[in-house]
């Protein structure tokens, strides 16, 4: 049976994590939980805008846009 993205995403939950948006912003953390519309839930979550860290977050979501 071929792995979905979906399946991957759910194998993965509780591990460290990189999300590249389309704006050139990353968020590091921990994978908390995410949905069918690729909402994501992040822990101990870092932002990094150019490479350099700029915030850092306790938990973030981050919405999908399917």
């Amino acid at each position: 049976r071929k792995q979905t993205p979906s399946d991957f995403l759910k194998q993965i939950i509780g591990r460290p994590v990189v999300v590249k948006l389309n704006s050139g912003v990353d968020y590091r953390g921990v994978l908390a939980c995410l949905d069918g519309y690729m909402n994501i839930a992040l822990e101990q979550t870092e932002e990094y805008v150019n490479g350099q860290l700029k915030n850092k977050y306790g938990d973030a979501f981050i919405r999908g846009n399917n």
